[in-house]
């Protein structure tokens, strides 16, 4: 079990460094203002979404129900239909397996991590709307608006992080909070405000093109499943 739980490592790692997170006070998403400056120590990322396969692993060694796939491609899709606790377990059960700690990424984190270290472009490759950069309803990629894709079709971003843009939500770990009044400066998790519902970042197939920004927040009930969101962890280094 540990060999294939590592699988779902193949990690890059992210420098130590600052960026300015959310939006500028004239953007009329208010929940990603006030814009703050955050300060974030080196952390490793998986490089891929997880997939059905490396999830079921962990599903079956601890009694979990096994998510439907829908007929796509275990190895090469991302898992959906997983709830932001299972998402939570499924980190732990990576750290016992395998000796290393493994989370859910802070918001903060991820929101570094998918800009590629840059601050203030909505999308880690510029400002600008480009075709083939992403799955997304609308992101004239020539894929199938009704379902995610393989993980990695795309390129990556300057950490070597593949499809942070489009394709399945992820899950943070973070409470959500309706605007960042009162958020840390550093990359913690933030803790405190609706628990019920959850962070999910990156935007997903389903959604437009303007949903898929770096800063773009959304919220979920934690204890649902939904076809759209999925899972990447962060380790400790």
């Amino acid at each position: 079990p540990v060999r294939r739980a590592r699988r779902a490592c193949g990690a890059a790692r992210i420098v130590m460094g600052s960026f300015l997170m959310g939006s500028g006070g004239l953007s009329v998403e208010t929940d990603e203002r006030p814009q703050h400056e955050v300060e974030i120590k080196a952390f490793a990322m998986s490089k891929f979404e997880v997939t059905f396969e490396q999830y079921e692993v962990f599903a079956n060694a601890t009694g979990r129900p096994v998510p439907d796939n829908r007929y796509l491609d275990k190895k090469t899709y991302p898992v959906f239909y997983v709830s932001w606790d299972d998402a939570y377990s499924y980190a732990r059960w990576l750290s016992q397996e395998t000796g290393h700690r493994y989370r859910l990424p802070s918001e903060a984190e991820w929101e570094y991590a998918a800009g590629g270290g840059s601050s203030g472009t909505p999308y880690w490759w510029g400002f600008d709307e480009e075709p083939n950069k992403a799955h997304c309803f609308g992101c004239k990629t020539g894929l199938n608006p009704r379902e995610p894709t393989s993980v990695g079709r795309f390129e990556a971003n300057q950490f070597g992080l593949h499809d942070t843009a489009g394709n399945v939500f992820e899950w943070v770990h973070d409470c959500y909070h309706s605007n960042y009044d009162g958020a840390p400066t550093t990359g913690e998790v933030w803790e405190g405000g609706d628990c019920s519902n959850r962070v999910v970042r990156g935007g997903a197939y389903t959604k437009p093109f303007k949903s898929i920004r770096i800063q773009k927040r959304a919220k979920f009930k934690s204890q649902k499943g939904y076809d759209d969101i999925g899972i990447r962890v962060a380790r400790d280094l």
